[in-house]
């Protein structure tokens, strides 16, 4: 049974142009094996993981080529069999870089279908037959991150914590951000192995409740998953959580963590605190998905669904791809660009611009987005007028124009007094900006200068 809340949602926020024709009836497809594979080993929040491999060693699929590098870290896996050729840097598309196994791929006998269709299919269980100490571990162990773009480790997130108990977990299937709809089409083509990811979360973290959020714009997500959660009353065990599929409002970004969590739950994170100080836990639908695989099947994760979408490309796409995959190869598979002006490594929200097609898929990439010239050439900049729309449009209730304006004249105490580590980059005040200035990446200009301070003390 489908929970109605439209009622209810955040303050503020944005309705921009949601893109998802694009994509949204395209079912998932294999994307054939790349040539080669270059994995970051920092592919989520946190210290990056070691390496454990040498050059020209010989790999195979699933093997680990590099361990946590500590608490809040993740191992890295080879997505492909192979050889190292090479270990070097590789810049990501928010301008880091990062060292990366570059791989040779050798499929002889390995077969990406098999993957697939164990999570099209999942394999007979009982929850009863997994600890939450268990469920945690293999968490961890398969280098879960979050699959929303946020990338923070997963088993971090579901450690048990006596004093801030966890009593709802949610499970984030607005998917907001414009055009992208991985998410999307994992709901629809695999709606069972997204509640058994919740299952296996929930126990792990010890929450009550399972509430599946789905933005109203996706009826049929609604509609399979509440079957799915009917399916699931039917054998339901002994003291589990409760589940329940909740009908969200269409407005972004109400899949940002504490904007579902107030949304969903009414309860409002602390500047400063986590979900769990409110006693509740998030997970997006794809790391559900991989959460099951992991349980289950031991499986690391070395493969996520990607949307390739856009006016700028010729056939957009939903692929299940090896990470470390070039977006060159998945760019090529979807038929190539056409009158592209612009690539983004995620949606046009809070996606960045790529300076290069060989930048590899990670852990945390949901999608690529093509902008045509028409597109980006809509408008220029030209000076504010101080109308107030960016302080109207931000969902976290900062005043991004003072920041913007203080990152610009590198003051940094002022830009420190506006407390401007609570931006969450949604790209709100961008959008709503008429003078349309860059806001956000003047933000993160003033973040990266900030924790440039705090490195060098």
């Amino acid at each position: 049974m489908i929970q109605k809340i439209e009622t209810y949602t955040f303050p503020r926020g944005i309705h921009p142009r949601e893109g998802k024709e694009f994509s949204e009836k395209q079912s998932i497809e294999i994307l054939p094996v790349p040539a080669e594979l270059r994995l970051p080993l920092s592919q989520h929040i946190g210290a990056p993981a070691k390496l454990c491999v040498a050059m020209n060693d010989t790999l195979e699929y699933g093997q680990r080529v590099a361990e946590a590098g500590g608490f809040v870290s993740a191992p890295v896996y080879a997505s492909l069999p192979g050889k190292v050729k090479r270990i070097n840097f590789v810049t990501m598309p928010n301008g880091r870089r990062v060292e990366s196994v570059v791989l040779t791929v050798n499929p002889d006998g390995f077969d990406t279908q098999t993957l697939f269709d164990r999570m099209l299919h999942l394999k007979e269980y009982k929850l009863a037959d997994f600890s939450p100490e268990e469920i945690l571990k293999k968490i961890s162990n398969a280098g879960l991150v979050g699959q929303g773009g946020a990338a923070f480790p997963t088993h971090v997130k579901f450690t048990r914590n006596a004093e801030k108990p966890v009593d709802t977990l949610l499970l984030n299937g607005c998917e907001c951000e414009p055009y992208l709809t991985a998410d999307h089409r994992l709901m629809l083509e695999m709606p069972d192995t997204v509640v058994a990811g919740a299952r296996f979360a929930a126990k792990a973290v010890g929450a009550k409740k399972v509430k599946i959020c789905i933005e109203a714009n996706k009826p049929d997500a609604l509609e399979k998953m509440a079957e799915a959660v009917e399916r699931w009353e039917k054998s339901k065990e002994a003291d589990e959580a409760e589940i329940e599929v909740a009908r969200m409002k269409t407005k972004y970004p109400q899949g940002g963590e504490k904007q579902l969590i107030y949304a969903a739950l009414g309860r409002k994170v602390p500047l400063g605190k986590l979900p769990m100080d409110v006693g509740a836990a998030v997970m997006n639908v794809g790391t559900s998905v991989s959460t099951a695989m992991a349980v289950l099947y031991d499986q690391p994760l070395t493969h996520r669904v990607v949307t390739v979408t856009g006016a700028g490309i010729a056939r957009p796409s939903n692929l299940f791809v090896p990470i470390g995959t070039p977006i060159s190869v998945l760019i090529e598979h979807c038929g190539g660009l056409q009158n592209a002006q612009r690539v983004l490594m995620g949606g046009p929200m809070m996606g960045f611009a790529v300076g290069s097609l060989e930048i590899p898929v990670t852990k945390g990439t949901s999608g690529i987005t093509i902008l045509t010239k028409e597109e980006v050439s809509k408008a220029k900049e030209t000076h504010c007028i101080r109308c107030g729309r960016c302080v109207s449009a931000c969902p976290m209730h900062l005043i991004p124009n003072r920041l913007m304006f203080s990152a610009r004249a590198k003051n940094w105490d002022v830009f420190k007094e506006h407390y401007p580590l609570a931006c969450i980059e949604c790209g709100c005040c961008a959008f709503s900006c008429p003078a349309k200035i860059p806001i956000v990446q003047l933000i993160r200009v003033g973040k990266m200068e900030l924790a440039r301070q705090k490195n060098a003390k």
